[in-house]
């Protein structure tokens, strides 16, 4: 049948997807939760050929298994992100161990009720996962802002995942009900595949971070004047240290240069310009893009890696929600405004 090969297929493309994820050759760490559910996925699209293309039922405990520890390590990433660091260990243990303890206590005292557990647990991960990431990209205050918002919508992208995987069991509840699983193979070889995969590019995209600093950071209170002094402190260090060249600059580094809290800096660069904080720095570089357009006959890729970008599509994107205008119709637009008449 042409869908059990599907599983190993979809292993093997998740397999690539680690190694290169693992093997960047950068400053920046990977995301260890993010690298491990990548394993995961893939021994679990394996777990799944196995069992309902081979019909080795033994395999069922290891799916389960697997399947418990997917959407903690979702968490755990997020977290390594910095978008978490408020809680403390305690809360994180039973928060990560929770899903597995449920489910090992239904397997003694009653296991028809795991299915519907399991759909129960993705989908209340799911809603943590968005709720966590509800304010934006400034969430993630140690992703690069060249990282942070594809790392966001990444984020995003793996709530989905798990509301997928959820719907997957929910599907497979419902064929047994019906039609006792006369469907299930087929529905798991696809449906839950694209999920796993799904969930694989999400993690692989939003793999990579620095190392995360523990801090317990308390919203600031509404300060007009302080608001005005840390734009005042953030603009200054952006004129005159250029930090916005920094192409690994996240919102902790930032606010560690300029010694004010990163909550601090993001509510205040939110209250005052209605921006987040990778959209203020990008600001700058934009400009900084600009000048050298105008002033320069350097390569748009020249430009682009001094102005601090590391992808033509972020600064593409950026460069054109700024100006409204390609860096190329920019520059023949500067060259336009000074030629003799």
């Amino acid at each position: 049948m042409l869908f059990v090969p599907l599983p190993f297929v979809v292993a093997l493309l998740l397999l690539l997807m680690f190694l290169a994820v693992a093997r960047r050759d950068d400053e920046l760490a990977a995301n260890r939760p993010f690298l491990i559910l990548l394993l995961v996925c893939a021994l679990q699209s394996v777990f799944v050929g196995l069992r309902w293309g081979y019909g080795l039922q033994v395999i069922g405990h290891l799916t389960l298994a697997f399947a418990t520890i997917m959407p903690p390590l979702v968490y755990a990433g997020v977290r390594r992100l910095g978008a978490d660091s408020r809680r403390r260990w305690p809360v994180l243990l039973t928060f990560y161990c929770f899903p597995a303890v449920v489910i090992a206590v239904l397997v003694a005292v009653w296991p028809e009720a795991i299915d519907i557990a399991m759909i129960l647990i993705y989908l209340a991960y799911a809603l943590a996962l968005l709720w966590l990431v509800r304010s934006g990209p400034d969430v993630l205050r140690l992703a690069p802002f060249e990282a942070a918002q594809p790392a966001h919508r990444a984020l995003v992208f793996a709530a989905a995942a798990l509301c997928f995987s959820a719907m997957v069991d929910a599907l497979v509840l419902f064929d047994f009900e019906r039609n006792h699983g006369e469907h299930t193979g087929m529905i798991l070889s696809i449906a839950n595949l694209l999920g796993l995969f799904m969930l694989g590019i999400a993690a692989a995209a939003a793999s990579r971070n620095s190392t995360p600093v523990e801090t317990l950071e308390i919203a600031p209170p509404y300060d007009p004047a302080e608001d005005k002094d840390t734009i005042a402190r953030i603009h200054e260090l952006m004129q005159e240290k250029k930090l916005y060249r920094d192409a690994n600059l996240s919102l902790e580094r930032l606010a560690r240069k300029a010694g004010i809290p990163s909550r601090r800096i993001s509510t205040a660069i939110n209250r005052i310009t209605a921006k987040n904080v990778s959209q203020y720095v990008n600001d700058y570089r934009i400009a900084e893009a600009c000048r050298l357009l105008a002033e320069t006959d350097r390569s748009v890729t020249e430009i682009m890696l001094e102005a601090g970008f590391q992808t033509k599509s972020n600064f593409n994107r950026e460069f054109r929600r700024v100006t409204d205008m390609t860096p190329v119709a920019w520059r023949e637009k500067c060259a336009f405004s000074v030629s003799p008449a």
